[in-house]
């Protein structure tokens, strides 16, 4: 009994160092040159709505149920999304949006964990392609840091960014 319990001290103890060691700040960031102009691209992240085609998550949620608030597109557009287990709940809202240059999203997740977090999309045009650099930052409270130890949420979130600029240029390269 008492190794017993001198092993589970020294696994909390071990845990609580790698979580002291995970960052305090989680940053997602991929890149990926899309076959279209700038316009057509920041068109189709700008309206939220239009987000059902392409992102990843919509994918892994073919019933998940979207509502919309504000304008269609731009700066004040929100949506509110509620899912199954691999999407959870939560609400976007662009602060803001500059034509064929840059979307910044405040992310608010409910579920399966609270938190915030910040999105961003820069455009850079290059002839009739686009360079898209999709951004995420948000603090790694206690909960996320144990959470990191155990699983890569960059690695896990950074594969959907590729797969939803991947969807993005297949949507807009098909675009006439």
């Amino acid at each position: 009994m008492k190794a017993m319990m001198s092993l589970l001290v020294l696994a909390v103890v071990v845990v609580s160092l790698l979580v002291a060691q995970q960052p305090r700040e989680l940053r997602v960031e991929r890149t990926m040159t899309l076959d279209a102009p700038a316009s057509v691209v920041f068109a189709k992240v700008n309206n939220l709505a239009a987000w059902e085609d392409w992102s990843p998550w919509a994918k892994l949620d073919p019933a998940m149920v979207n509502t919309y608030e504000g304008p269609a597109a731009g700066t004040g557009a929100k949506q509110h999304w509620k899912g199954n287990q691999d999407v959870g709940e939560g609400r976007m809202t662009i602060t803001e949006s500059r034509p064929d240059a840059q979307i910044l999203i405040h992310l608010e997740f409910v579920k399966p964990f609270a938190s915030e977090s910040i999105s961003e999309f820069v455009f850079t045009p290059d002839g009739d392609r686009t360079e898209v650099t999709w951004r995420m930052v948000g603090e790694n409270d206690l909960m996320a840091r144990l959470v990191s130890v155990f699983m890569d949420i960059e690695g896990m979130i950074g594969t959907r960014y590729e797969a939803g600029l991947s969807n993005l240029n297949q949507l807009v390269h098909a675009q006439p």
